[in-house]
């Protein structure tokens, strides 16, 4: 009987190369890397190795210096030299064509930058043909203005007239452009029929809201990863996927929620990220409509992680950029099953910190004064969960009252 081995796939390696700069510090470019590592991750690759270098800002030709690309070079020569190949460098910025090209030509392998390991994910994730379909356009809006690195083979073709195949040849560089423009429109043809495509999509979508009668929408933001598709299915007894991934949800579910005897619907958008490429949100347009739309943003956030200030401010910038800045917030602090607490001595002076907080005093920090609608939970073990829904629905009242006020005897609000 013939025998079949299953070989194991060998997941690809990356190296991580980060800067640290007089506007960004060394404990920031760890927690950028920290989060880098995380996205590479979840597509699929393993860290072996991280680069960084204390530099006034990136080099517009190679981002890092000479002498630290020579440094990357000989690490992955010697991987090589041992059989252990080097599958990628990424890179925590976003690259220029220039510098692309020219590391490339360095290092010999494959390189990313944090956009295009971003666009990665988010192809990987598209489940919809919508989803698909913003990707696909961001994808070329990040592709054509590196167009030209593409084709940097044609400078080492022979041939032409008039000047021996020289770099600025005629009959050298014809070729190339030639093939430039041609790729060119057809890319730009190609991104006008998906902008039609989602003008299209963003029609029905309005049409789909019309249609959702007279209810209070309410809408789950955050960072990524922090939690949001729990709380979903939390709320909505449904079964949207979750998963401790970056960008585990990028299709937005809208569900109709009933707390008690009041109704609304509940949309699960796509998480925020630092460094979100312009590309994306312009691409992600019909998506994020769910999030200006909205009567009331429930801002969710990993309490257990140990920069969520910074998360924070990241989508309150970026809610301000969509317009939102001004819309009803509730703040929901989840995963405090992972926020470790114990009961701090009397005689103990020291500061508090996350090692010897009570849940009590967690209630009484800066973190519960941020707005008047904050709340502490564990979606996943359901830790709190009767105070947050008797908080949202009190709020979800009011906001049903305000919008439509003929109804009010339905959900009368208390004095």
């Amino acid at each position: 009987m013939k025998e079949f081995v299953i070989s194991e796939v060998k997941a690809e390696t990356a190296i991580l190369v980060g800067l640290i700069t007089p506007q960004q510090d060394e404990a920031k470019t760890k927690e950028y890397l920290d989060e880098l590592e995380f996205l590479a991750d979840t597509a699929g690759a393993v860290t072996v190795k991280r680069y960084t270098q204390r530099v006034g800002g990136p080099s517009s030709i190679t981002y890092v210096g000479k002498g630290k690309l020579e440094e990357i070079r000989a690490y992955i020569k010697a991987e090589e030299e041992e059989d252990r190949e080097i599958g990628m460098v990424i890179f925590d910025d976003e690259l220029t064509a220039k510098q692309m090209r020219n590391i490339e030509q360095a290092l010999q392998v494959k390189i990313l930058d944090r956009t295009s390991l971003i666009l990665d994910i988010f192809a990987m994730r598209a489940q919809t043909a919508n989803a698909k379909t913003q990707v696909e356009l961001a994808q070329y809006r990040y592709m054509l203005p590196r167009l030209q690195r593409l084709w940097t083979h044609l400078e080492r073709q022979g041939g032409g007239s008039g000047s021996g195949g020289g770099k600025g040849s005629v009959g050298l560089r014809g070729p190339g452009e030639t093939q430039l423009e041609m790729d060119r429109r057809i890319i730009l043809n190609r991104m006008s029929l998906l902008k039609k495509r989602l003008e299209e999509i963003d029609k029905q979508k309005v049409t789909q809201r019309k249609n959702r009668g007279r209810l209070i929408r309410v809408a789950l933001v955050g960072y990524t990863n922090v939690g949001k598709s729990t709380i979903m299915n939390l709320l909505a007894k449904s079964e949207v996927f979750a998963e401790n991934k970056l960008f585990a949800t990028l299709d937005t579910t809208v569900r109709k929620v009933v707390v008690e005897n009041l109704p609304f619907l509940l949309a699960d958008t796509v998480g925020f990220i630092r460094k979100l490429p312009t590309d994306l949100v312009d691409s992600f347009k019909s998506t994020l409509d769910e999030v200006r739309e909205a009567d009331l943003l429930l801002h969710v956030v990993d309490i257990s992680h140990p920069d969520f200030e910074e998360q924070v401010e990241v989508v309150n910038q970026t809610l301000k950029d969509l317009g939102c800045a001004e819309t009803p917030t509730m703040i929901v602090f989840n995963k405090i099953d992972n926020y470790h607490w114990t009961d701090k001595d009397p005689d103990d002076l020291t500061p508090p910190t996350r090692e010897n907080i009570t849940l009590d005093e967690l209630k009484r920090t800066w973190m519960a004064r941020l707005n008047d609608n904050c709340i502490f939970i564990s979606a996943r073990e359901k830790e709190n969960v009767d105070e947050f829904r008797d908080t949202l629905y009190r709020k979800v009242r009011e906001l049903h009252v305000q919008k439509y006020p003929y109804n009010d005897f339905l959900y009368p609000v208390e004095d």
